[in-house]
C-alpha cells in the first residue's frame, strides 16, 4: 500500500477506522488521504451560521466557509486519532461537497485522482432487502474500486 483513502465522519466508528488505517499506512510507510464530506444543504446551511453568527457578535471567523470548516474538522479529527498511533504518520486532508447518493462516485474519482490504492470507509448494516433496494455505499465502493476495501460495520 502506497496511499490508502479514508473516509471519515465524526463517529466513534470513524475514529476506529482511522486508527485501523493509520496502523496500515505506520506499517507499510504509506500516506494517508483523509477524506472528508458535507452535502450542498450542509455547507449552506453551515456558511449561513456563520455569516449570522458573525453579524450578530460583530466578529469575523477565521474560517469563513464550510468547505474550509470540514477542512478543519478533517484535519482536528485525524490529529487527535493519528497522535495515539503515530502522529509522523504522512497525512493529506481532502474535502467534498455532494449529495449523500452520489457519494460513492465522489470517493472513487477522488481515489483515482489521488492514486489511491487502498480504501478505508464504514459500512452501515443493512438487511440484504434494504441493500437491494436503496443499494448500499461500501458495496458500491467495494464493486467498483480497483484495489482493496476495508470496510468497519458501524
Amino acid at each position: 500500500m502506497q496511499r490508502a483513502l479514508v473516509v471519515i465522519d465524526d463517529t466513534e466508528a470513524h475514529r476506529r477506522l482511522l486508527a485501523e488505517a493509520g496502523e496500515f499506512a505506520k506499517n507499510g510507510n504509506a500516506e494517508l488521504v483523509v477524506l472528508a464530506w458535507t452535502t450542498p444543504e450542509a455547507a449552506e446551511e453551515g456558511n449561513d451560521a456563520i455569516e449570522w453568527v458573525e453579524r450578530m457578535e460583530g466578529t469575523k471567523f477565521e474560517e469563513t466557509d464550510a468547505t474550509a470548516m470540514t477542512r478543519k474538522f478533517a484535519e482536528e479529527f485525524s490529529t487527535d486519532v493519528l497522535s495515539d498511533v503515530d502522529p509522523n504518520i504522512d497525512v493529506r486532508i481532502e474535502t467534498i461537497i455532494t449529495e449523500e447518493g452520489d457519494l460513492d462516485d465522489e470517493i472513487l474519482s477522488a481515489a483515482e485522482r489521488l492514486a489511491c490504492d487502498h480504501a478505508f470507509l464504514v459500512g452501515q448494516k443493512r438487511s440484504p432487502t434494504g441493500k437491494a433496494i436503496f443499494g448500499d455505499l461500501a458495496q458500491r465502493v467495494l464493486l467498483n474500486f480497483d484495489g482493496p476495501v476495508t470496510v468497519l460495520m458501524e
